[in-house]
Protein backbone atom coordinates (compact mmCIF):
# COMPACT_ATOMS: atom_id res chain seq x y z
CA UNK A 1 0.00 0.00 0.00
CA UNK A 2 1.60 3.23 -1.21
CA UNK A 3 -0.50 5.52 0.98
CA UNK A 4 -1.44 4.14 4.35
CA UNK A 5 -1.84 4.83 8.04
CA UNK A 6 0.61 2.87 10.17
CA UNK A 7 0.06 1.95 13.81
CA UNK A 8 2.01 -0.17 16.28
CA UNK A 9 -0.48 -2.93 17.02
CA UNK A 10 -1.25 -6.15 18.84
CA UNK A 11 -3.10 -8.82 16.89
CA UNK A 12 -5.70 -11.12 18.40
CA UNK A 13 -8.42 -13.52 17.33
CA UNK A 14 -12.07 -13.59 18.39
CA UNK A 15 -14.66 -15.93 16.89
CA UNK A 16 -12.09 -16.94 14.28
CA UNK A 17 -11.56 -13.36 13.07
CA UNK A 18 -8.48 -11.18 13.33
CA UNK A 19 -8.71 -7.96 15.28
CA UNK A 20 -6.11 -5.41 16.34
CA UNK A 21 -5.47 -3.08 19.25
CA UNK A 22 -3.62 0.13 18.36
CA UNK A 23 -2.64 3.34 20.13
CA UNK A 24 -4.08 6.37 18.38
CA UNK A 25 -2.94 9.96 19.17
CA UNK A 26 -5.87 12.05 20.33
CA UNK A 27 -5.17 14.62 17.61
CA UNK A 28 -5.99 12.00 14.97
CA UNK A 29 -9.15 10.63 16.57
CA UNK A 30 -11.58 13.12 15.05
CA UNK A 31 -9.83 12.95 11.66
CA UNK A 32 -9.85 9.18 11.37
CA UNK A 33 -13.18 8.39 12.99
CA UNK A 34 -16.03 10.35 11.47
CA UNK A 35 -19.73 10.14 12.22
CA UNK A 36 -21.80 10.32 9.04
CA UNK A 37 -24.79 8.07 9.71
CA UNK A 38 -26.96 10.56 11.55
CA UNK A 39 -29.41 11.17 8.72
CA UNK A 40 -29.94 7.48 7.94
CA UNK A 41 -32.84 5.37 9.13
CA UNK A 42 -31.99 3.31 12.25
CA UNK A 43 -31.88 0.03 10.33
CA UNK A 44 -29.26 1.48 7.95
CA UNK A 45 -26.94 2.78 10.66
CA UNK A 46 -24.10 0.92 12.36
CA UNK A 47 -24.54 2.81 15.63
CA UNK A 48 -26.97 4.97 17.60
CA UNK A 49 -27.44 8.67 16.85
CA UNK A 50 -24.99 10.93 18.65
CA UNK A 51 -26.55 12.41 21.79
CA UNK A 52 -25.00 15.86 21.70
CA UNK A 53 -26.18 16.72 25.21
CA UNK A 54 -23.66 14.21 26.58
CA UNK A 55 -20.66 15.89 24.93
CA UNK A 56 -20.16 19.00 27.14
CA UNK A 57 -19.88 16.98 30.35
CA UNK A 58 -17.39 14.55 28.81
CA UNK A 59 -15.43 17.42 27.24
CA UNK A 60 -15.23 19.27 30.56
CA UNK A 61 -14.06 16.09 32.26
CA UNK A 62 -11.08 15.98 29.89
CA UNK A 63 -10.38 19.71 30.00
CA UNK A 64 -10.56 19.97 33.79
CA UNK A 65 -8.55 16.83 34.54
CA UNK A 66 -5.68 16.86 32.04
CA UNK A 67 -3.37 14.93 34.38
CA UNK A 68 -5.97 12.65 35.91
CA UNK A 69 -8.49 11.39 33.34
CA UNK A 70 -9.30 7.91 32.08
CA UNK A 71 -11.01 7.06 28.80
CA UNK A 72 -11.74 3.48 27.81
CA UNK A 73 -11.01 2.09 24.34
CA UNK A 74 -12.84 3.05 21.18
CA UNK A 75 -14.04 0.10 19.11
CA UNK A 76 -14.12 0.46 15.34
CA UNK A 77 -14.39 -1.49 12.10
CA UNK A 78 -12.14 -0.98 9.06
CA UNK A 79 -13.55 -1.51 5.58
CA UNK A 80 -10.48 -1.53 3.33
CA UNK A 81 -7.19 -3.25 2.62
CA UNK A 82 -4.85 -3.71 5.56
CA UNK A 83 -1.54 -5.41 6.28
CA UNK A 84 -0.04 -6.62 9.55
CA UNK A 85 3.73 -7.07 9.81
CA UNK A 86 5.02 -8.96 12.86
CA UNK A 87 8.13 -7.60 14.54
CA UNK A 88 9.62 -11.09 14.74
CA UNK A 89 8.85 -14.78 14.53
CA UNK A 90 9.11 -14.93 18.32
CA UNK A 91 6.38 -12.30 18.66
CA UNK A 92 4.03 -12.98 15.74
CA UNK A 93 1.11 -11.01 17.26
CA UNK A 94 3.07 -7.82 17.94
CA UNK A 95 3.87 -5.61 14.99
CA UNK A 96 2.72 -2.80 12.74
CA UNK A 97 -0.70 -2.43 11.17
CA UNK A 98 -0.91 -0.62 7.84
CA UNK A 99 -4.35 0.56 6.73
CA UNK A 100 -5.14 2.17 3.40
CA UNK A 101 -5.80 5.90 3.56
CA UNK A 102 -8.98 5.18 1.59
CA UNK A 103 -10.30 3.26 4.60
CA UNK A 104 -13.56 4.21 6.27
CA UNK A 105 -13.38 3.76 10.02
CA UNK A 106 -16.78 2.93 11.50
CA UNK A 107 -17.10 3.44 15.25
CA UNK A 108 -18.94 0.57 16.89
CA UNK A 109 -18.55 1.92 20.41
CA UNK A 110 -17.16 5.27 21.55
CA UNK A 111 -18.62 7.94 19.27
CA UNK A 112 -19.33 10.17 22.28
CA UNK A 113 -15.73 9.80 23.46
CA UNK A 114 -14.56 10.75 19.97
CA UNK A 115 -16.75 13.87 19.92
CA UNK A 116 -15.66 14.88 23.43
CA UNK A 117 -11.99 14.50 22.48
CA UNK A 118 -12.51 16.72 19.44
CA UNK A 119 -14.12 19.44 21.56
CA UNK A 120 -11.54 19.16 24.37
CA UNK A 121 -8.63 19.65 21.95
CA UNK A 122 -10.03 23.05 20.99
CA UNK A 123 -9.37 24.19 24.57
CA UNK A 124 -6.37 22.00 25.39
CA UNK A 125 -4.50 21.25 22.14
CA UNK A 126 -1.59 19.86 24.16
CA UNK A 127 -3.71 16.77 24.83
CA UNK A 128 -3.33 15.89 21.16
CA UNK A 129 -0.03 14.14 21.81
CA UNK A 130 -1.65 11.73 24.26
CA UNK A 131 -3.31 8.57 23.02
CA UNK A 132 -6.32 6.33 23.33
CA UNK A 133 -6.47 2.63 22.60
CA UNK A 134 -8.59 1.58 19.65
CA UNK A 135 -9.79 -1.97 19.06
CA UNK A 136 -10.19 -2.52 15.31
CA UNK A 137 -12.24 -5.26 13.68
CA UNK A 138 -12.29 -6.03 9.98
CA UNK A 139 -15.58 -4.76 8.55
CA UNK A 140 -17.74 -7.38 6.87
CA UNK A 141 -20.63 -5.10 6.05
CA UNK A 142 -23.42 -3.25 7.82
CA UNK A 143 -24.98 -6.34 9.37
CA UNK A 144 -21.72 -7.35 11.08
CA UNK A 145 -21.09 -3.77 12.30
CA UNK A 146 -24.56 -3.60 13.77
CA UNK A 147 -24.02 -6.94 15.49
CA UNK A 148 -20.72 -5.73 16.98
CA UNK A 149 -22.49 -2.68 18.42
CA UNK A 150 -25.26 -4.85 19.85
CA UNK A 151 -22.84 -7.35 21.36
CA UNK A 152 -20.65 -4.66 22.91
CA UNK A 153 -23.63 -3.04 24.64
CA UNK A 154 -25.60 -6.19 25.42
CA UNK A 155 -23.97 -6.83 28.78
CA UNK A 156 -23.05 -3.26 29.68
CA UNK A 157 -24.40 -2.40 33.13
CA UNK A 158 -24.15 1.10 34.52
CA UNK A 159 -22.68 1.05 38.04
CA UNK A 160 -25.09 1.96 40.82
CA UNK A 161 -25.20 5.53 42.05
CA UNK A 162 -23.94 4.37 45.44
CA UNK A 163 -20.80 2.68 44.16
CA UNK A 164 -20.16 5.60 41.84
CA UNK A 165 -20.14 7.90 44.88
CA UNK A 166 -18.04 5.46 46.89
CA UNK A 167 -15.30 5.39 44.25
CA UNK A 168 -15.41 9.06 43.17
CA UNK A 169 -12.46 10.86 44.77
CA UNK A 170 -12.75 13.88 42.50
CA UNK A 171 -16.20 15.11 43.55
CA UNK A 172 -16.23 16.98 46.90
CA UNK A 173 -19.86 15.96 47.62
CA UNK A 174 -18.95 12.30 47.22
CA UNK A 175 -16.02 12.74 49.59
CA UNK A 176 -18.23 14.50 52.12
CA UNK A 177 -20.80 11.70 51.91
CA UNK A 178 -18.14 9.11 52.69
CA UNK A 179 -17.00 11.22 55.65
CA UNK A 180 -20.56 11.49 56.95
CA UNK A 181 -21.22 7.76 56.95
CA UNK A 182 -18.04 7.29 58.94
CA UNK A 183 -18.60 10.20 61.35
CA UNK A 184 -22.35 10.03 62.01
CA UNK A 185 -22.69 7.11 64.39
CA UNK A 186 -25.99 5.77 63.07
CA UNK A 187 -24.95 6.03 59.42
CA UNK A 188 -21.80 4.07 60.23
CA UNK A 189 -22.65 0.41 59.84
CA UNK A 190 -26.22 0.95 58.68
CA UNK A 191 -25.39 2.34 55.23
CA UNK A 192 -25.40 0.22 52.07
CA UNK A 193 -22.34 1.44 50.15
CA UNK A 194 -22.62 -0.47 46.88
CA UNK A 195 -26.28 -0.77 45.96
CA UNK A 196 -28.81 2.01 45.46
CA UNK A 197 -31.62 -0.14 46.83
CA UNK A 198 -31.79 -2.38 49.87
CA UNK A 199 -32.85 -6.03 49.73
CA UNK A 200 -35.43 -7.41 52.13
CA UNK A 201 -32.87 -9.38 54.11
CA UNK A 202 -30.28 -6.63 54.36
CA UNK A 203 -29.22 -5.32 57.77
CA UNK A 204 -28.74 -1.83 56.29
CA UNK A 205 -31.15 1.06 56.70
CA UNK A 206 -29.75 3.74 54.38
CA UNK A 207 -28.04 3.80 51.00
CA UNK A 208 -24.96 5.85 50.26
CA UNK A 209 -26.75 7.50 47.34
CA UNK A 210 -29.69 8.50 49.59
CA UNK A 211 -27.36 10.16 52.12
CA UNK A 212 -25.55 11.86 49.22
CA UNK A 213 -28.75 13.21 47.63
CA UNK A 214 -30.17 14.38 50.96
CA UNK A 215 -26.95 16.20 51.83
CA UNK A 216 -26.86 17.91 48.43
CA UNK A 217 -30.36 19.20 49.15
CA UNK A 218 -29.38 20.27 52.67
CA UNK A 219 -26.44 22.32 51.36
CA UNK A 220 -28.28 23.57 48.24
CA UNK A 221 -25.67 22.09 45.93
CA UNK A 222 -26.40 21.63 42.25
CA UNK A 223 -24.91 18.94 40.02
CA UNK A 224 -22.15 21.15 38.63
CA UNK A 225 -21.42 22.93 41.92
CA UNK A 226 -18.08 21.41 42.90
CA UNK A 227 -17.17 23.79 45.73
CA UNK A 228 -17.54 22.85 49.38
CA UNK A 229 -16.33 24.96 52.28
CA UNK A 230 -15.39 23.73 55.72
CA UNK A 231 -18.53 25.48 56.95
CA UNK A 232 -20.60 23.35 54.57
CA UNK A 233 -19.00 20.19 55.91
CA UNK A 234 -19.51 21.24 59.54
CA UNK A 235 -23.16 22.09 58.88
CA UNK A 236 -23.83 18.73 57.28
CA UNK A 237 -22.19 16.79 60.11
CA UNK A 238 -23.99 18.82 62.78
CA UNK A 239 -27.37 18.51 61.10
CA UNK A 240 -27.33 14.75 60.51
CA UNK A 241 -25.91 14.11 63.97
CA UNK A 242 -28.79 16.03 65.52
CA UNK A 243 -31.37 14.35 63.29
CA UNK A 244 -30.17 10.87 64.24
CA UNK A 245 -30.21 11.73 67.95
CA UNK A 246 -33.94 12.39 67.61
CA UNK A 247 -34.90 9.25 65.69
CA UNK A 248 -35.50 6.49 68.29
CA UNK A 249 -36.17 3.79 65.69
CA UNK A 250 -32.84 4.44 63.98
CA UNK A 251 -31.05 4.21 67.31
CA UNK A 252 -32.84 0.95 68.12
CA UNK A 253 -31.75 -0.42 64.75
CA UNK A 254 -28.17 0.52 65.53
CA UNK A 255 -28.42 -1.34 68.83
CA UNK A 256 -30.16 -4.25 67.04
CA UNK A 257 -33.27 -3.87 69.17
CA UNK A 258 -35.36 -3.82 66.00
CA UNK A 259 -34.83 -5.36 62.58
CA UNK A 260 -34.02 -2.95 59.77
CA UNK A 261 -36.22 -5.04 57.47
CA UNK A 262 -39.18 -4.41 59.78
CA UNK A 263 -38.51 -0.67 59.75
CA UNK A 264 -38.36 -0.60 55.94
CA UNK A 265 -41.61 -2.52 55.80
CA UNK A 266 -43.43 -0.43 58.37
CA UNK A 267 -41.96 3.09 58.50
CA UNK A 268 -41.61 6.05 56.15
CA UNK A 269 -38.40 7.24 57.79
CA UNK A 270 -36.58 4.10 56.57
CA UNK A 271 -36.76 5.26 52.95
CA UNK A 272 -34.84 7.73 50.79
CA UNK A 273 -37.84 10.00 50.33
CA UNK A 274 -37.83 10.80 54.05
CA UNK A 275 -34.07 11.32 54.17
CA UNK A 276 -34.18 13.75 51.25
CA UNK A 277 -37.22 15.50 52.72
CA UNK A 278 -35.29 15.93 55.97
CA UNK A 279 -32.53 17.56 53.92
CA UNK A 280 -35.12 20.01 52.57
CA UNK A 281 -36.34 20.71 56.10
CA UNK A 282 -32.80 21.24 57.36
CA UNK A 283 -31.97 23.65 54.55
CA UNK A 284 -34.93 25.83 55.48
CA UNK A 285 -34.39 25.58 59.25
CA UNK A 286 -30.72 26.57 59.08
CA UNK A 287 -31.51 29.48 56.79
CA UNK A 288 -34.40 30.86 58.85
CA UNK A 289 -33.29 29.95 62.36
CA UNK A 290 -29.47 29.88 62.31
CA UNK A 291 -29.16 29.96 66.11
CA UNK A 292 -31.96 27.71 67.34
CA UNK A 293 -32.80 25.30 64.48
CA UNK A 294 -31.87 22.31 66.67
CA UNK A 295 -34.84 22.77 68.98
CA UNK A 296 -37.28 22.02 66.17
CA UNK A 297 -35.66 18.65 65.51
CA UNK A 298 -36.61 17.42 68.98
CA UNK A 299 -40.14 16.88 67.71
CA UNK A 300 -38.93 14.30 65.17
CA UNK A 301 -39.36 11.60 67.81
CA UNK A 302 -43.05 12.52 68.15
CA UNK A 303 -43.95 12.01 64.49
CA UNK A 304 -45.99 8.94 63.63
CA UNK A 305 -43.82 7.58 60.81
CA UNK A 306 -45.89 4.44 60.30
CA UNK A 307 -46.84 3.61 56.73
CA UNK A 308 -50.23 2.60 58.07
CA UNK A 309 -50.79 6.25 58.96
CA UNK A 310 -52.11 6.93 55.48
CA UNK A 311 -54.03 9.99 56.62
CA UNK A 312 -50.68 11.70 57.12
CA UNK A 313 -48.50 10.18 54.38
CA UNK A 314 -50.80 9.27 51.49
CA UNK A 315 -50.30 11.74 48.66
CA UNK A 316 -46.78 12.62 49.77
CA UNK A 317 -44.38 9.84 50.75
CA UNK A 318 -47.02 7.30 49.75
CA UNK A 319 -48.80 7.15 46.41
CA UNK A 320 -51.57 4.55 46.39
CA UNK A 321 -49.96 2.91 49.40
CA UNK A 322 -46.52 2.59 47.80
CA UNK A 323 -43.46 4.60 48.84
CA UNK A 324 -42.66 7.22 46.21
CA UNK A 325 -39.34 9.04 45.81
CA UNK A 326 -40.37 11.47 43.08
CA UNK A 327 -39.41 15.13 43.35
CA UNK A 328 -43.02 16.00 44.09
CA UNK A 329 -43.21 13.38 46.85
CA UNK A 330 -40.03 14.71 48.46
CA UNK A 331 -41.39 18.25 48.47
CA UNK A 332 -44.78 17.24 49.88
CA UNK A 333 -43.11 15.07 52.54
CA UNK A 334 -40.85 17.92 53.63
CA UNK A 335 -43.91 20.17 54.11
CA UNK A 336 -45.64 17.52 56.23
CA UNK A 337 -42.51 17.07 58.37
CA UNK A 338 -42.34 20.84 58.92
CA UNK A 339 -45.96 20.88 60.02
CA UNK A 340 -45.30 18.01 62.42
CA UNK A 341 -42.25 19.83 63.82
CA UNK A 342 -44.32 23.00 64.31
CA UNK A 343 -42.13 24.87 61.83
CA UNK A 344 -44.00 27.71 60.11
CA UNK A 345 -44.21 27.13 56.37
CA UNK A 346 -42.30 29.58 54.22
CA UNK A 347 -43.78 31.43 51.25
CA UNK A 348 -42.62 28.79 48.78
CA UNK A 349 -44.25 26.03 50.83
CA UNK A 350 -47.54 27.91 51.08
CA UNK A 351 -47.54 28.66 47.36
CA UNK A 352 -46.70 25.04 46.50
CA UNK A 353 -49.41 23.70 48.79
CA UNK A 354 -52.08 26.02 47.44
CA UNK A 355 -51.15 25.19 43.82
CA UNK A 356 -51.25 21.43 44.39
CA UNK A 357 -54.61 21.68 46.14
CA UNK A 358 -56.00 23.50 43.13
Amino acid sequence: MLHSFKFPAIRGVQSGREFFTVMCPLRLVSKLFTFTDEELRPELRAQRVLNKSRIPEMRDYLVNNPTNYTFSSITASIDSEYKFDSVSDDNPNIGNLSISMDCRFIINDGQHRRAAIEEALKERPELGNESISVVMFVDEGLRRSQQIFSDLNRHAIRPTNSIGILYDHRDPMSSLTRELIESVEIFNGLTEKEKSSISNRSTKLFTLSAVHNATKVLLSKKKKDTTLTQKDKDRALEFWTNVTHNMPDWNDAKLRKVNTSDLREECIHAHGVALQALGEVGKDLMRRYPKDWKKYLKNLSKINWSRSNTQLWEGSALINGRVSKSTDSVRRTSIIIKEQLKVPLNKEDISYTSNTIQ
